[in-house]
């Protein structure tokens, strides 16, 4: 068939006046008319639409299916022990979360006065407290996507790592890629600490990993849209970009912050002058000074005033006691006491822990000063050379004395 003959047998139209003319064994077919075709076989047989590229209107969350900030406090308490107050500053905040996404756009044009904003949470706490586990923890209760990402990795565009935008590729990966409930996500991001300014001072090198990540950020706490890499890893001029709107994403931040107490005892201390303040000092926990946190002290340590104003809920979690780490020791649903029980179970073995021998592993725990991480390395230190022996004896029993433990953590070079 000659070039100049070809048209479309369904409309007439020539090659020339339509966008796409699909030539077939014994005619040729328009764009035009396939996408009509299209429409009237949806119309009338009921097949299904294909993905569109628009962004679809969000549904408005049910507010009675949401568990309240109590019900949330109460799951967050089968798992996590003590941290209280971290418990019911994450517990709101979800709750709150909740209620700006059933927010119908009708409600919110009929409020116009009132716009919810969101609070995005940082939590500071010395390492072992219970950080990434209560984050860990949350996401078993919510309804939305969650992601939790580790801000190490990041760099400045151009350098070796990261960029920031993928933290929203992540929670694509955790919606199914589907935008809509990306956008209505919750984010946390760990070791926030570690990306804080190096220095106070100028130089002539770059930070890439410090405060320029902290101005990558800005954009998406504060909520905007942002071209995210659709497959996540650096960015291409060719490439095409999803748009994400973080205006509804909560981004709940946590950080170890190590040695942040020496910048609250300077500030604390800076105010002791005259009678009424050396009373107001005798008030003052010293075994404690992460619960007098304020903004002004994460600037110090290194945060820039602008990412600290888009985290405006700042709470903290205590320094973990010794009743704590003895509870956490053998109470949780997934207790490291359990584990091991159930490991040695699954060779027929019984395992059994004195309460001396418990008592010397809290107190090891608390003069290594590592939280609820340093329990697991002293149990893993006394149990090794039993999990090497006894799947191969024909002991049906074992148990651990003080004596045995004591023994097995002087023969451990790396706790000494």
């Amino acid at each position: 068939m000659p070039r100049a003959s070809k048209k479309c047998v369904f409309c007439g139209r020539k090659e020339s006046e339509v966008p796409l003319l699909l030539q077939g064994r014994d005619g040729n077919i328009c764009s035009d008319c396939v996408e009509t075709a299209y429409h009237y076989i949806q119309q009338y047989v009921g097949v299904e639409a294909p993905p569109s590229t628009t962004k679809k209107a969000s549904q408005p969350i049910n507010l009675q299916s949401v568990p309240k900030p109590l019900a949330i406090k109460e799951y967050l308490d089968q798992y996590i022990i003590g941290q209280d107050d971290a418990k019911r500053v994450l517990s709101v905040a979800v709750y709150n979360h909740y209620k700006r996404l059933s927010l119908t756009p009708d409600m919110a044009k009929r409020d116009k006065e009132v716009e919810i904003e969101k609070s995005n949470i940082i939590m500071v706490g010395s390492t072992g407290t219970g950080k990434t586990l209560l984050a860990r923890t949350i996401a078993k209760l919510l309804d939305v996507p969650f992601t939790i990402v580790d801000a190490t990795v990041f760099t400045e565009a151009g350098y070796v790592g990261e960029d920031v935008e993928s933290i929203l590729s992540r929670l694509l990966q955790a919606a199914d890629f589907d935008l809509e409930r990306a956008e209505r996500g919750i984010v946390f991001i760990d070791e926030i600490d570690k990306i804080a300014r190096k220095s106070d001072n100028p130089s002539i090198t770059r930070d890439v990993s410090g405060e320029g990540v902290q101005q990558a950020m800005l954009k998406l706490l504060e909520g905007s849209v942002v071209n995210v890499p659709p497959k996540g890893g650096r960015k291409h001029p060719d490439q095409d970009y999803i748009h994400v709107d973080t205006s509804h994403i909560l981004f709940i931040c946590g950080g170890a912050f190590d040695g942040i107490e020496r910048k609250i005892a300077q500030r604390l201390g800076s105010h002791t002058v005259g009678y009424d303040s050396v009373q107001n000092a005798r008030k003052i926990d010293t075994s404690d000074l992460m619960r007098y946190i304020q903004p002004q002290d994460l600037k110090s340590f290194g945060l820039i005033p602008e990412i600290i104003g888009r985290l405006p809920v700042l709470t903290y979690l205590n320094p973990l006691s010794r009743e704590a780490l003895s509870r956490i020791l053998i109470e949780p649903k997934n207790s490291i006491i359990k584990q091991y029980e159930r490991l040695l179970e699954m060779d027929g073995i019984a395992l059994t822990f004195e309460t001396e021998a418990l008592d010397y592993i809290v107190d090891k725990a608390v003069e290594y000063k590592l939280g609820a991480r340093g329990l697991r390395s002293i149990v893993e230190a006394i149990m090794t050379e039993a999990m090497f022996e006894l799947p191969s004896s024909t002991q049906k029993s074992f148990v651990v004395t003080k004596a045995y433990a004591k023994e097995q953590i002087s023969k451990t070079n790396s706790l000494q």
